[in-house]
């Protein structure tokens, strides 16, 4: 038996977004909301969240056009600012007004925005492999393939295909890495195995240079009242160790962690990011 109950709720468009409770730490225990990446969707934080889930309630949703939510008809509003619009209503809707957010890549930058756009909201953040500054070439590597790969028949090919996106990331990966990687990307439709993602949230994407404002530094310094966590793998073409630099030296209360032998992005599990995790939530009680 799962661990978290699967739930939906009706975003401010009218669509149906999916997402996973898990609650089972009692009606005192802060909540914390993930937010997967571009393509990627609740699947990624399943084994993160189980370790969390023992000290909060964990809250995984999956963003409009991705997982099991619905596809948006208006590929236009595959925006971050509309994302943040439907985790706000998740959160009226589940009754929850104080948050931990912890988001991956695009989340992370949702988790920026959901800081300056709704102040008091967050207690706490942590923020996986993303800042103020993206590096152009990560940027080019991701919108090389989104929405663009033709669909694998096998799940041999779908490792095949998760390789050649990710290899640089997962250096030591081995076989079995790369096939539970796969399952997280892959889902099977209709006998099809299909990327978890609707192709057309790279229509924005590619429209501009990067999915963030031209300058997030102001977003980003107005979480400045509460403690984050800046997760970045060592071999990360999103996240630089310069603008990790930066940020922790223009935030007082932010842990940085640096993983070695990953890339974009760390898996959350790995020891250092369960350790600052863990003291993150304690600092939040």
């Amino acid at each position: 038996m799962s661990n978290y109950s699967e739930k939906n709720f009706t975003n401010p468009d009218g669509l149906r977004q999916y997402y996973r409770d898990y609650n089972q730490a009692g009606p005192d225990a802060p909540v914390l909301l993930c937010l997967p990446g571009l393509t990627r969707n609740s699947r990624d934080y399943a084994e993160v969240a189980d370790h969390i889930a023992k000290s909060c309630r964990v809250i995984v949703a999956d963003q409009r056009g991705r997982g099991l939510s619905d596809w948006d008809p208006d590929p236009t509003r595959y925006r971050p600012d509309v994302y943040v619009s439907d985790m706000m209503a998740l959160l009226a809707h589940i009754g929850v007004s104080k948050i931990i957010a912890f988001g991956t890549s695009l989340g992370g930058l949702m988790t920026f925005m959901m800081a300056a756009m709704h102040p008091g909201t967050l207690v706490g953040a942590v923020v996986n492999d993303i800042g103020p500054e993206v590096d152009p070439a990560g940027v080019n590597r991701i919108k090389s393939f989104v929405g663009k790969m033709a669909p694998p028949k096998t799940w041999a090919e779908a490792i095949a295909a998760s390789k050649a996106t990710s290899r640089n990331a997962f250096p030591k990966f081995d076989d079995d890495d790369w096939l539970w990687l796969a399952k997280k990307l892959y889902t099977e439709k209709g006998g099809q195995l299909v990327a978890d993602y609707d192709p057309a949230i790279s229509t924005n994407f590619d429209a501009t240079d990067t999915e963030t404002p031209p300058d997030l530094w102001p977003v980003f310094d107005l979480s400045a009242n509460i403690p984050v966590v800046v997760l970045r793998g060592a071999l990360s073409d999103i996240l630089s160790a310069a603008t990790l630099e930066k940020m922790a030296a223009r935030h007082t209360d932010l842990t940085p962690v640096t993983v070695p032998d990953k890339g974009h992005t760390p898996l959350m599990t790995e020891p250092e990011c369960l350790v600052a995790i863990d003291a993150l939530v304690e600092k939040c009680r």
